[in-house]
């Protein structure tokens, strides 16, 4: 499972920083998922050699700005290199209407479907052949959702002592089985790929959160999870000057509740446009670092445009940019 920041500054871009986007992907870059699209997105497709072509869902996590404004263009320009293959939105819906009365009032149409899909519905799931979608209502000046994307479709190991002892020889029953697969054999009799088959490793799952200034509420979802993203707009110092309507989390905030929920890795994002990344300079991306530090314990990475991760197979995080 890999992921790549396509923008990492909360509100309004920077030099070297684009507004929100994440681009994710079980194996690959076919097929893969977009969570937010702030303005510039396409943009910085470019430079992560991501195709809109295969995009296969885009998941808003509210309707900000700086969370959406890229959409009509991504989208248009999806259309004029010639996409045909209808697209999930999974979104508030908000987002459909934003979406429909810009190509109405642009005279732009797209060569494809969009299927809308609302995230706030109560019953919400979304699933295809490599992830399984669930979300989490969070704490911000907007209903806003994490989404938690679990993998699915594990590679199976067959039992073959099992399946000696049982008479079944090997043959194409034995790959079906390994596919997860049940068979029928000729004489009628019923075989279960979990009979016959065991995975060998966790399922890997990843949180991943909108705006939010209230970690706890990712509790439930982050028991299971082996990452999390999330937003540390502020440090604490400013965080308490701004004061609490802007509905942001400080680096502390996000560090203390990983650290009280035992994650075992964390990724650090959308930090306040007035930080800088340029080594000495004031205020500094590097304070926020430093103040997470001070909560949590385990492995902390901050995230910075087109750094791209991955979640291995043993659960480790590695940032393949480093």
């Amino acid at each position: 499972m890999e992921f790549t920041f396509l923008g990492t500054s909360a509100g309004t871009p920077t030099r070297s920083r684009n507004v929100t986007a994440l681009a994710l992907s079980h194996s690959g870059h076919k097929p893969w998922y977009l969570v937010d699209c702030g303005e510039g997105t396409q943009h910085q497709l470019l430079r992560a050699h991501y195709s809109v072509m295969q995009l296969r869902a885009i998941f808003i996590t509210h309707i900000h700005g700086d969370h959406t404004f890229g959409l009509p263009g991504l989208l248009t320009s999806a259309s004029m290199l010639g996409r045909t293959e209808s697209l999930d939105i999974v979104a508030p819906v908000q987002t459909q209407r934003f979406i429909n009365a810009t190509l109405e009032n642009s005279d732009s149409s797209l060569g494809y479907t969009l299927n809308f899909i609302n995230s706030e519905a109560p019953d919400f799931c979304w699933k295809d052949q490599d992830f399984g979608v669930t979300n989490v209502a969070l704490s911000h000046r907007v209903p806003c959702r994490a989404y938690v994307f679990t993998e699915r479709n594990i590679e199976r190991q067959l039992l073959p002592d099992k399946l000696n002892e049982d008479g079944i020889e090997p043959g194409p029953s034995w790959g079906e089985l390994q596919k997860g697969n049940d068979v029928t054999q000729e004489d009628g009799r019923l075989l279960r790929s979990d009979d016959y088959t065991q995975t060998p490793r966790v399922a890997r799952r990843l949180t991943v959160a909108g705006d939010n200034d209230d970690p706890t509420l990712l509790t439930g979802a982050c028991k299971g999870s082996h990452a999390l993203i999330h937003e540390a707009t502020y440090t604490q110092d400013v965080a308490n000057r701004v004061g609490p309507w802007p509905q942001h989390s400080s680096a502390e905030q996000v560090a203390r509740f990983a650290q009280q929920a035992q994650l075992p890795n964390l990724v650090l994002t959308h930090f306040s446009s007035r930080y800088q990344s340029a080594p000495g300079v004031t205020p500094n991306i590097s304070q926020l670092a430093t103040e997470a530090m001070q909560h949590y314990r385990g492995p902390l990475f901050m995230a910075r445009d087109f750094d791209t991760y991955r979640l291995e197979k043993d659960l480790s995080l590695t940032c393949l940019s480093a």
